[in-house]
């Protein structure tokens, strides 16, 4: 059974601008960058990045949502084999949110609806 198959929720395209921090091992803060998502779940997102993430590397995420931000901790779960644009190199992680608060939990949910609403039309 293929990874998709196996979801428990649906992923949603979407482009959004993203500020994360790589924690290191003792939780103190080792690199920042800015990324987008290439898509959007209840419990994860797919990161574009201009550099590579480690698997298992631990990162703060600031999501940029509309008229909204917000903000959780993930874990990197996979890596995909980086793509080439215009010369410019592009790497995308897997993240898996391990915390959220309860109202970013729900702009990000109520966000994701109104994503699927519009692909509705």
């Amino acid at each position: 059974m293929g990874d998709l198959d196996r979801r428990k929720f649906d992923r949603t395209g979407t482009l959004n601008l993203v500020d994360y921090v790589i924690l290191g091992e003792d939780g103190i803060p080792v690199s920042r960058g800015m990324g987008r998502t290439r898509n959007v779940s209840e419990v994860g997102l797919l990161l574009e990045t201009h550099r590579p993430l480690t698997e298992g590397q631990i990162v703060l995420i600031t999501l940029g949502l509309k008229d909204d931000t917000v903000q959780f901790r993930g874990k990197i779960m996979h890596q995909e084999t980086p793509a080439s644009f215009f010369e410019e190199t592009r790497y995308c992680a897997g993240v898996k949110f391990t915390a959220v608060n309860k109202q970013g939990s729900e702009v990000l949910k109520k966000y994701i609806q109104a994503l699927r609403n519009s692909g509705r039309d």
